[in-house]
């Protein structure tokens, strides 16, 4: 039996010519305003007891997951992202609140690439460390309340127009650093399942490893295709020197219209990269800034 999810995507077998991955939340789902709206921030507020400044952390969690650069970063990597500029805030400095010190999970974050929960609550074992114990109780709880709250939610509009186009010339497969089971269960739900070989989530390893052992030496690299609706979906097919359709973030329906009529057929026939994906990532980094709108004031 198989116990390395990485084997997986090494033993996957090239049947297409080209090759497709595809982020989940927030590009092939409208889930992510809901998760983390009503599954992250509630837990991340009262696990890490930011009780007395929660408008703050709500503002500032939104910020590094939703509508920034950061948008789409592992979830561990972003509460830490979250306690850094809630530090900076001065609205946080003006009430004296002593935020805890993550710097244990900063360690882990930094000497661990698998950054998913399996790999954590084994760490919390070892190291019997109450910060980690607190990110851990975190994640689970986050866990319990995205099974109780999303469900039903559809595929954007044009999605599986799009899936059942592209999977007659390419091999695809989901790329996600969500959790395997909640993949899964949403694409299964959806009945999309179907058109891709494998469901990838945080147990396979980084985005970019997925790009790298499901498609790495398979395929020429301009006939590899990343479609994500976040600056690390981005990064991951930059680093694997491969090509990327982005989805932009409030204008998602109208990215996925354009990549069925028109991006697909532009990568299938070799004049995607260049000119046309300098102009979808120039509007793509748009919608995204660095800088918090709180420092603009």
């Amino acid at each position: 039996m198989n116990t390395n999810p990485q084997d997986t995507l090494k033993q996957l077998a090239k049947e297409k010519e080209f090759f497709i991955g595809i982020d989940s939340d927030g590009c092939a789902f409208d889930s992510m305003e809901l998760k983390h709206k009503e599954c992250f921030c509630p837990n991340f507020i009262k696990i890490f007891e930011l009780q007395n400044i929660s408008k703050y952390a709500r503002e500032t969690w939104d910020f590094v997951n939703l509508y920034s650069r950061t948008r789409g970063c592992n979830r561990f990597l972003a509460v830490l992202e979250a306690f850094r500029l809630l530090q900076e805030r001065d609205e946080v400095k003006a009430r004296q609140v002593k935020l805890q010190d993550l710097t244990p999970l900063k360690e882990w974050t930094e000497q661990e690439t698998k950054l998913g929960e399996p790999v954590l609550r084994e760490y919390a074992r070892q190291v019997n460390n109450s910060v980690i114990d607190l990110a851990l109780q975190w994640s689970r709880a986050v866990n319990d309340t995205v099974a109780e709250m999303v469900y039903g939610v559809p595929p954007f509009p044009w999605l599986r127009k799009s899936l059942q186009k592209l999977s007659v010339r390419a091999d695809a497969i989901v790329v996600s650093q969500t959790p395997v089971e909640a993949l899964e269960r949403e694409w299964k739900e959806n009945n999309i399942d179907q058109f891709v070989k494998i469901i990838a989530g945080e147990e396979y390893g980084k985005k970019s490893e997925h790009l790298a052992l499901a498609a790495g030496g398979k395929y020429d690299n301009d006939k590899i295709l990343m479609i994500g609706d976040a600056p690390g979906d981005y990064k991951a097919a930059a680093q694997n020197n491969i090509l990327f359709y982005p989805i932009n973030p409030g204008h998602e329906e109208k990215s996925w219209e354009r990549f069925y009529n028109e991006a697909l057929d532009k990568f299938f026939d070799g004049s995607f990269s260049g000119a046309y994906q300098d102009k979808l990532l120039e509007e793509f980094n748009a919608y995204l800034p660095e800088t918090p709108p709180w420092k603009k004031k």
